[in-house]
């Protein structure tokens, strides 16, 4: 018997119908990846599995007994408490035994009283009789197996660690049916290849939907397709698949041209004149008739976008060359000694885990941040267009028209362009472009960007995860409009396959201050790295953070809290800082903004400066603590 069965199920959101009489049944120890456009109702389908969301006809049936876990696209906002108390959240029950004993035998490691020793007897005698001592245990190896603290405040967490935490979450119970949603959004690639070796021990049946295809390629056991409102099951992997899938797009087009030749031949003969008409089969007649029927009921395949990207005059042969570059944040080295030249037309890949500084060298290169050693020239006529992944460039309160320009036109190439036929490239009916952005998905959100984005001409273009939430189609246009761009691309990004597919060479940033540069996109970089010694292969700088805080002079427990809740709020006022600075850089910014909003900009600006160079004091002062 199927863990979850939809049989005949339809749904509609007051316009089109969603799904129309959809069936499909989730097996045991499937590993199932869901495909399809954006929009086309992915998520939908995963919370109507995961019971969240109800359906307009037809039976959503689930094997008894079983449990099904959901962890979806977005963090939930408002999510607060520890660590340890979001991931015991996953069991629903002994929550609050187990949270207490956890806090209080935490507090009893710098604080001792008769009166807590006490308090911790009973609920040691309440865990006892509830067997809150094997949740406990399961709690703590799943927190450990994610690499975090348990004691770590969540809010005060990164978006990577956020995931992290919610992925413990939704795997601690060991559920039936675990349902994933842009699993690998914020993760960085070591936490990636972590998450796949994790999900190929999960003996649950795995439901996912992704745009990274390298994850699909090792994890996936079944395809299901969403498209046109229908739904495809594929019982293969994801390279058998495409082969498959482009088997059949050519069996749909062959039909579809042999449709249109006898409906042209059909024509043809009932057009010959009076003596046609006077011998003329009515049954073939007829025949014609339910061909045309058939010709306008026909759906065709949903278009690409048509994306374009505006090139502005050639820059200079030389776009940046950086000499003996070395930064650092405190005792945190993120950059030492780093030397590169990057010519007209490279296309340069920077990977890196999270928090080992690619945004600060990105901003190095682009002479955005002074080097604290070393040298950075630019070349000459560098026009820049900047990809940002936390979409900071995007008005809430516009519509989608409204985020490409204020009027009905835009000039693309020297030539006027109306902004709803140039939005229909980018997959926008005109209804959607009149939309407020608030109401889109992330892929149609990030389809914007790239809107916004290549209205302005650039010889240098800049991409700070690109990917995320982006159908597997529009990435793949998005490779092919990359490979043949003419101007300099810097792609800071964790898909491996379109950085396979995409740059020419890559920057790795592989923690204590090491900084190399490979020649080819990730699988280069695989094979290459094994040239170096195991000892010059530094750890990650959140790791060798990590074994300083354990070699140093010891720090009291309260130290130990700050000191790692200054690592989130540096990374938080370091990306607020850089979306001010490059919203103030702007060009239209001292024009077109009003006087009251430029002060209080700069005013926040200046705020963020003065808490970050607090921050940085502080850091400095727990890393080096005075001896007692």
């Amino acid at each position: 018997m199927a863990l979850i069965s939809l049989q005949e199920i339809s749904l509609a959101f007051g316009g089109p119908a969603l799904f129309d009489q959809l069936s499909m049944q989730l097996n045991a120890g499937e590993r199932t990846a869901l495909l399809g456009r954006n929009g086309a109702g992915k998520t939908t389908l995963m919370k109507v599995m995961a019971g969240q969301t109800n359906v307009g006809s037809g039976q959503v049936v689930y094997q008894k007994g079983i449990t099904v876990t959901h962890l979806p696209q977005e963090v939930p906002a408002g999510l607060t408490g520890s660590v340890f108390d979001v991931v015991l959240a996953g069991f629903g029950e002994h929550v609050k035994l187990l949270s207490d004993y956890h806090h209080l035998n935490h507090r009893l490691q710098t604080e001792y009283s008769e009166q807590l020793m006490r308090q911790l007897g009973r609920l040691q005698a309440e865990m006892d009789h509830t067997n809150g001592w094997e949740t406990h245990g399961q709690v703590e190896a799943m927190i450990e197996r994610v690499k975090l603290d348990p004691e770590a405040e969540f809010d005060r967490l990164s978006g990577g660690q956020k995931r992290r935490a919610l992925f413990a979450k939704a795997l601690v119970t060991n559920p039936d049916v675990l349902l994933l949603d842009e699993p690998t959004n914020h993760l960085d690639i070591e936490a990636i290849e972590w998450l796949e070796e994790t999900l190929k021990d999960y003996q649950g049946s795995l439901v996912f939907v992704t745009h990274d295809r390298v994850f699909m390629e090792h994890l996936a056991t079944r395809i299901i397709e969403l498209e046109r409102g229908r739904i495809f099951s594929w019982a293969c992997d994801y390279p058998t698949f495409l082969e498959r899938k482009q088997m059949a797009l050519d069996a749909e087009a062959a039909e579809r041209s042999r449709f249109e030749k006898k409906l042209a031949q059909e024509e043809i003969w009932i057009r010959q004149g009076i003596k046609a008409r006077r011998t003329r089969n009515e049954g073939r007649v007829r025949a014609l008739e339910k061909l045309r029927q058939e010709k306008g009921q026909q759906q065709k395949a949903v278009g690409l976008a048509k994306i374009r990207l505006q090139e502005s005059d050639r820059s200079g042969q030389l776009v940046t060359k950086v000499e003996h570059l070395s930064y650092a944040y405190g005792d945190l080295c993120l950059i030492r000694d780093f030397s590169t030249q990057i010519m007209r037309g490279d296309k340069i890949g920077v990977i890196g885990s999270n928090g080992s500084g690619k945004t600060t060298l990105l901003r190095l290169l682009l002479g955005q941040l002074e080097a604290q050693q070393g040298t950075v020239k630019l070349g000459t006529n560098l026009q820049t267009a900047y990809y940002d992944q936390m979409r900071a460039q995007l008005d809430e309160n516009k519509t989608v028209a409204e985020n490409i320009c204020d009027g009905d036109t835009i000039i693309l190439n020297g030539k006027p362009r109306n902004v709803m036929g140039y939005l229909q490239d980018f997959l926008f009916a005109p209804v959607r472009a009149r939309t407020p952005i608030k109401v889109l998905s992330g892929g149609e959100r990030n389809r914007l960007l790239l809107a916004k984005l290549f209205t302005s001409p650039a010889n240098l273009l800049v991409m700070d995860e690109p990917t995320n939430d982006l159908d597997v189609e529009t990435l793949e246009l998005l490779e092919e409009l990359l490979a043949d761009y003419s101007g300099t691309l810097l792609l800071v990004s964790h898909d491996r396959a379109f950085l396979n597919d995409v740059v020419t060479s890559t920057i790795v940033l592989e923690g204590g201050g090491k900084v190399r540069e490979y020649i080819g996109g990730y699988d280069d970089w695989v094979r290459q790295r094994g040239a170096y010694p195991k000892a010059e292969r530094s750890a990650p700088a959140v790791k060798k953070k990590a074994q300083k805080e354990h070699e140093g002079p010891k720090l009291s427990a309260e130290e130990r809290k700050e000191l790692s809740k200054l690592t989130s709020q540096i990374e938080k006022l370091e990306a607020s800082q850089e979306g001010l600075f490059r919203k103030m850089g702007e060009p239209s910014f001292y024009f077109k903004t009003p006087r009251k909003e430029i002060t209080e900009i700069q005013a926040e600006a200046e705020r963020v400066k003065i808490a970050l160079e607090k921050a940085y004091h502080r850091w400095e002062e727990l890393e080096k603590p005075t001896p007692q």
